[in-house]
């Protein structure tokens, strides 16, 4: 049996709004935020406790894309577009205005950039032409989160359906039903046996990825929506976090809860709990929340004999 010891390594403070979105950096130690501030910043996870401002843009920003290759960022704004940040230069290089709706997720894979938007547009984009190369709507309702394994791309939305497209030629293979309510994370496991999705309905569903995806297992995860699903870098756990506050560590072999991570027993977040980074520097686990606080975690795991 598998335990994990939690710590709170550090509280970051700065922003002046909601932060919805934190993600890797170029550097293994740093990582990036962003908020209904407008601001992107970057944080080092030892050192100073001051971010450094790395942009700054009118509206709130609900999503970031690390595109390692180039060392730029790639910031979505909602109700404008998006915006690349050379990182090295630390200026913005290149903008697109694409739609007045939220964009809620922005993933890249081989040059391609997928924009999910609040009007149910997917949008495609040639990274290297910064040009729009497709706009697909499936739904009348938003887009809410991507992600890809293979040469499958997992769409999920507040219709509360998720559609699974083929890469190569954007068509959809299955589309179904997947909660009672918006779909607002999707996670591919490590190994791509496991397709793990978390809704506004307050569950994780386990969905396996064979000739079609068949639910394994459904569970009642959380008090509220599910917001965000991060696996650790050699796949055997994973963290949800929500709307409840909490943030909660998950064994993967048996998707069975190791920890709650919470205000009272962890010093956690004050309110909800929007988005996770699992870092491969020292195992560390980074959450925001809408108390404007990023938390940074320790997580230390052994077998009891």
């Amino acid at each position: 049996m598998t335990v994990v010891n939690v710590s709170r390594f550090k509280t970051l403070t700065g922003h002046k709004d909601c932060i919805y979105t934190v993600t890797s950096s170029l550097r293994e130690d740093q990582f990036f935020s962003a908020a209904g501030d407008g601001m992107v910043v970057v944080w080092e996870m030892t050192g100073s406790e001051n971010g450094e401002l790395v942009a700054q843009v009118p509206n709130s920003v609900y999503s970031l894309c690390l595109l390692e290759g180039s060392g730029n960022l790639v910031v979505g704004q909602n109700y404008e577009g998006i915006h690349v940040i050379n990182l090295e230069e630390n200026k913005e290089i290149g903008s697109l205005k694409l739609t007045d709706a939220a964009i809620f997720d922005i993933y890249y894979k081989a040059g391609t950039l997928y924009i999910g938007t609040a009007d149910g547009n997917l949008i495609l984009i040639d990274y290297e032409n910064m040009s729009v190369l497709d706009r697909i709507r499936k739904s009348q309702k938003s887009v809410r989160t991507i992600t890809s394994c293979g040469d499958h791309l997992a769409v999920g939305y507040s219709d509360h359906f998720i559609r699974i497209f083929n890469l190569s030629n954007m068509k959809v293979i299955e589309e179904f039903k997947a909660h009672e309510n918006s779909v607002f994370s999707l996670k591919y496991s490590p190994d791509g046996n496991y397709l793990l999705s978390g809704s506004r309905d307050a569950h994780l569903n386990i969905w396996e990825v064979t000739d079609q995806y068949r639910l394994k297992e459904s569970i009642v995860a959380h008090m509220y929506a599910i917001n965000s699903i991060e696996f650790s870098k050699d796949g055997n756990y994973f963290a949800t976090c929500s709307m409840d506050k909490t943030v909660k560590i998950w064994e993967t072999a048996k998707f069975r809860l190791l920890k709650v991570i919470d205000k009272v027993r962890y010093g956690g977040h004050l309110t909800s709990v929007n988005k996770l980074f699992w870092s491969s520097y020292k195992n560390r686990l980074i959450s925001c929340s809408d108390d404007r606080s990023i938390s940074i975690w320790d997580l230390k795991f052994s077998a009891l004999p």
